[in-house]
């Protein structure tokens, strides 16, 4: 379980790390719908967690990629 960041944390680590995140994010989201179309989900609040945080990282992502463009 990929644990919950703050973006001023988030913004601390570099894009490369960022990208890894994201795509353990993905990976756990995935996992999380399995369960939940399976009813083995705990905890069905995570599925929100984990998409909020998918956002938060694709959002500094975004940001950074805006300003190496200017």
């Amino acid at each position: 379980m990929v644990t919950v960041m703050k973006a001023n944390e988030l913004r601390e680590l570099t894009s490369e790390e960022l990208e890894h995140k994201l795509s353990d994010l993905k990976e756990e989201l995935f996992n999380l719908r399995f369960q939940n179309a399976t009813a083995q989900l705990d905890n069905p609040a995570r599925i929100r967690e984990v998409r909020r945080s998918i956002a938060r990282v694709k959002t500094i992502l975004h940001e950074r990629e805006l300003e190496i463009r200017h």
